[in-house]
């Protein structure tokens, strides 16, 4: 291949595409700097033709043209298929690229085990990159230099905010943001159809539970307050809020969330093991 490749990617999928189109977009790396592995040849397409950027079959063409950094935007259930090719074919490479993981539940021990002598970052990354408001919790390997770790956050500043955290939250990382998402869109869906149920046409439910939780997150966010003072703000008493707020105490909404992040906790350690 002619083309310096320097931001090589195992995996084409949704997050992947995510973190590749902001890092074209901000002209983070040049669309001849990048090179896609995806077994799918439609998706591969697909991503050339979207992105003008560089497309193989060959994860093993990746690894050994890739200079700066490697993404792995695997299943983990693949990962023990997909890696010795990787390895045996940056086999001998003098500088040794930054392997940036983002599967679920995978070790450091284990990435540092199947990568050995490479230095190595593990992330948790959630689907609001897709529109760029992310955020991707990180934690260095061993191996990882403050040079290492400064490249890493800059690629995934691109989709949104950065985290370092020691290895043993990612798990917890993974249930809360990693997995949250899914619980914050069952909210939204679940207060729409609330609306609907009280008398709203679909579309106005839906724009009304959209906007009430987008701009209740960005009013936490800008004000600091904590999320129990905004709710006694428009808490009155004898109100119609605090009858809701009954009535979501009533049925353990509390319970619910907490026990979906602990739940979301023990299968990402479970992938792992």
């Amino acid at each position: 291949m002619k083309e310096q490749i320097k931001f090589g990617m195992i995996g084409g999928g949704v997050m992947g595409e995510a973190l590749l189109s902001r890092l074209v977009a901000q002209n983070i790396y040049q669309p001849q700097e990048i090179l896609v592995s995806e077994p799918l040849e439609s998706r591969r397409d697909f991503l050339a033709k979207q992105y003008n950027i560089n497309v193989t079959n060959h994860n093993q063409l990746v690894a050994s043209a890739t200079e700066s950094a490697i993404l792995l935007a695997i299943k983990p259930q693949i990962f023990s298929q997909v890696v010795p090719d990787l390895v045996n074919a940056m086999a001998g490479k003098d500088e040794k690229p930054l392997i940036i993981s983002i599967l679920a539940g995978t070790t450091l021990q284990k990435l540092e085990t199947a990568f050995s002598g490479f230095p190595v970052v593990r992330v948790m990354p959630n689907t609001p990159a897709i529109v760029g408001a992310g955020i991707s919790a990180i934690a260095p390997g061993k191996l990882v230099e403050p040079s290492h770790l400064d490249l890493a956050k800059n690629i995934l500043q691109a989709v949104g905010q950065v985290l370092e955290v020691p290895e043993s939250m990612m798990d917890a990382v993974t249930g809360l943001s990693g997995s949250g998402p899914a619980y914050v869109a069952l909210i939204v869906e679940a207060l729409a159809d609330g609306g609907v149920y009280a008398g709203l046409p679909r579309a106005i439910a839906s724009q009304l539970a959209l906007q009430t939780v987008l701009g209740t997150a960005r009013l936490i966010e800008e004000t600091g307050s904590h999320p129990a003072q905004l709710k006694d703000q428009v808490t009155s008493p004898g109100g119609t809020t605090i009858a809701g707020v009954a009535q979501l105490e009533n049925h353990g909404l509390r319970a619910a969330l907490i026990n979906a992040v602990k739940a979301a906790t023990e299968r990402s350690k479970e992938l792992g093991s």
